[in-house]
C-alpha cells in the first residue's frame, strides 16, 4: 500500500472524527469511547498495512 494513501486514509479519518466530536451533540462518554475505538480501529489497520500484524498472525498462546 503506498503511503500517500496511508496518509490520506489517515487525514480522512481525522477530519471525519473532528466533525463528529465538534458537530453532532454527544454525552462526553460516548464520544471518549468512539475516539477510543476509531483509533484502535486505526492503529490495528496501521500494523496491517505495515505488516507487522500479519506476522503475528502465526503466533498462538495456548
Amino acid at each position: 500500500m503506498p503511503l500517500v494513501s496511508i496518509v490520506l486514509t489517515l487525514i480522512v479519518v481525522g477530519v471525519l472524527l473532528w466533525l463528529i466530536n465538534s458537530y453532532i451533540p454527544m454525552d462526553s462518554k460516548i464520544k471518549s469511547i468512539l475516539n477510543v475505538v476509531v483509533v484502535i480501529a486505526v492503529v490495528l489497520w496501521l500494523l496491517q498495512a505495515f505488516g507487522v500484524l500479519g506476522a503475528l498472525n502465526g503466533i498462538h498462546v495456548s
